[in-house]
């Protein structure tokens, strides 16, 4: 599979994925991603239930058996590893090239 057609990421996308590297439902899910984000980002259960369907169709993640019936677990895949360290290194190419370039420009920038 050609993993540069996922990148890149949304926010919302690379949150999840960075919570399902342990398996997870749905509610736990949520508040991974919020703490991971630090409280920037908090997800609505409609949002994230229909990222996670999008990340099902694209298999970048699994659905699990788990103990409860009730409750659906969720893992990332190896694919979907593999996406989520393309989409780490480009943002890690970006923040180079900003601190090469540009961060003392934009520290004085009043915004």
């Amino acid at each position: 599979m050609n993993r540069d057609k996922n990148l890149p990421l949304t926010e919302t996308v690379y949150y999840v994925l960075l919570a399902l590297t342990e398996p997870s439902y749905g509610y736990a899910i949520m508040q991974k991603v919020e703490e991971l984000s630090e409280g920037e980002v908090r997800l609505a259960a409609g949002t994230m239930y229909g990222a996670i369907e999008n990340l099902l169709k694209k298999k970048l993640i699994m659905a699990m058996p788990g103990d409860d019936s009730r409750r659906k677990i969720y893992v990332i895949t190896d694919y979907g590893k593999e996406v989520l360290y393309a989409d780490y290194m480009r943002m890690r190419k970006m923040l180079s090239a900003t601190r090469k370039t540009a961060l003392e420009v934009l520290k004085k920038d009043e915004y």
